[in-house]
């Protein structure tokens, strides 16, 4: 725990990505309590939802990055890249393995025949994200990349 603690503050590129996931995990909780009126702290820890947190994390890493090695460097590019490769990711492969669970789901539970033991637990039905939650989560990165550079 000590060596992450140590990683963390000598590192503020890491530290603005784990602050902007963090970020994102807990506004999920908020908006889960607004929007559903339920406290749901297994939000923290999944994936999916509003605001992306995939997208937050590797936008601030980006960002971050690029505000200290400039935005011309091959390390912003770098980043940059893998934070479009994460985010279509998110949005598309995600969402979609995402939508056939709830298939799935559907078929299992309407499927009078099928054998309990092949039904076994429900399918995660949310793993991806609409455009819109990817792009929530990457301006919150961005916006924690770009002024937590300056408070490190």
């Amino acid at each position: 725990m000590e060596m992450i603690r140590a990683l963390l503050l000598k590192n503020p590129v890491l530290s603005l990505a784990a602050l902007a996931w963090l970020a994102a995990q807990v506004l999920k909780v908020i908006i889960n309590l607004v929007v559903q009126k339920t406290v749901d702290l297994h939000l923290l820890v999944s994936s999916g939802g509003m605001p992306s947190s995939h997208s937050a994390l590797v936008c601030a890493c980006a960002i971050a990055l690029g505000r200290q090695a400039g935005f011309d460097s091959g390390i912003f590019a770098l980043a940059a890249v893998m934070a479009l490769v994460v985010m279509y990711d998110a949005c598309n492969v995600r969402r979609a393995a995402g939508e056939q669970a709830k298939i799935l789901n559907f078929i299992i539970d309407n499927w009078d025949k099928m054998s309990p033991a092949m039904v076994g637990e429900d399918l995660k039905e949310l793993l991806g994200h609409t455009p819109f939650q990817v792009l929530m989560g990457a301006l919150l990165g961005i916006a924690i990349g770009w002024f937590g550079v300056e408070l490190l």
